[in-house]
């Protein structure tokens, strides 16, 4: 075996172990999350860190991976390079299938619902409806608020700011969020709209955050970053490895260069960086991340991949193409828009 399939092999493996450790502590069985995060705030080093990735209790995690790849073929487990790194499908436990599937909504243009559900206004449900929809001027898809239960569910109530990754939150009870942005009022700022609310949309989205790259990873000092965490968002050392401090290298699945202005990144401050120097983290959706939107939800008309008209982001920011999936389907790009989408069956779950 190769040194790469060994590294990634390892990875995976360190990924699965720390992602069960931190569900164990912090989740429920019923899926609520257990930890308290503060929202962003701004101090002498940057903003703080509002975000928490949720993860579905495990026994939820083989039905939510059978729904991405239902709804989404090409979420699914890329079964040739499973056998060319020596994984048996047929023996990975539900922390490792759910590394190995991504959780997006696939090629079809697709409006998905959202209800809020801690009576907010009719301006602050636009306002963030709209900065949701930031990503339609990307891509082919949108948000739209319904009266009903809606697919995306979100509260203000709760502690900090957080959401579910793609497909997953069609597992989430209805009785319950999938998104969390805590305290948001008319008020708030219009750049943590774009910095937050856009954020939280692009894991609704699928996008996983763009910080967990090898080449970010080796800036931070762990010790500092272990007591920088557990002060500000009370995260304890698994949840922060699971959070912040488990990179999978570029070489073995990511393959593109890491963006630290990606609306998917961390703004991490200089305290808890090697060198001193602040990971900057994105305010708003850059060139690459609506790119990326782009080729994961492809638009029709002259307006596909256009930048959102008020975005914070430079007009120099990088063009190139990134890939922020974390697991092996980003092997396996090209099968987007061959497959058709489809609806998950209930009675298969």
């Amino acid at each position: 075996m190769s040194g790469h399939k060994k590294e990634l092999q390892r990875a995976l493996a360190k990924i699965a172990r720390i992602a069960r450790e931190a569900a164990e502590g912090m989740v429920e069985d019923n899926g609520d999350p257990q930890t308290e995060a503060g929202p962003f705030h701004d101090d002498e080093d940057g903003p703080g860190i509002g975000c928490s990735l949720r993860q579905l209790p495990e026994h939820a995690l083989l039905r939510a991976a059978r729904t991405a790849i239902q709804i989404n073929p090409a979420n699914g487990l890329n079964m040739a390079a499973m056998s060319s790194l020596g994984l048996d499908p047929g023996v990975l436990d539900p922390q490792n299938i759910a590394v190995l599937t991504s959780k997006y909504w696939g090629p079809k243009p697709r409006q998905l619902t959202v209800g809020f559900m801690d009576g907010a206004s009719g301006e602050l449900r636009q306002k963030i409806v709209s900065n949701l929809n930031a990503w339609n001027r990307c891509g082919g898809i949108s948000f739209v608020e319904t009266q009903g239960v809606g697919q995306v569910r979100i509260s203000r109530e709760g502690a900090g700011y957080w959401s579910y990754l793609g497909t997953d939150i069609l597992h989430i009870p209805t009785d319950r969020p999938t998104m969390n942005l805590q305290g948001f009022t008319v008020n708030t700022p219009d750049s943590e709209y774009r910095r937050v609310v856009r954020h939280e949309a692009g894991h609704t989205l699928g996008f996983p955050h763009e910080h967990m790259r090898k080449q970010l990873i080796a800036r931070i000092d762990r010790q500092k970053a272990y007591d920088y965490f557990w002060q500000t968002q009370r995260w304890n050392r698994a949840m922060v490895d699971a959070q912040v401090l488990t990179p999978l290298g570029d070489s073995t699945i990511m393959g593109t260069p890491s963006d630290e202005d990606s609306i998917m990144c961390y703004q991490l401050p200089g305290s808890i960086t090697t060198n001193g120097i602040p990971i900057r983290g994105g305010r708003d959706i850059n060139r690459t991340d609506c790119a990326f939107c782009a080729r994961i939800y492809p638009k029709t008309g002259s307006s596909a991949g256009a930048m959102p008209d008020d975005s914070d982001s430079p007009p120099d920011a990088p063009r190139g193409m990134r890939t922020g999936i974390t697991g092996i389907a980003a092997y396996d790009l090209g099968h987007w828009g061959r497959d058709e989408a489809v609806e998950p069956d209930p009675s298969q779950f």
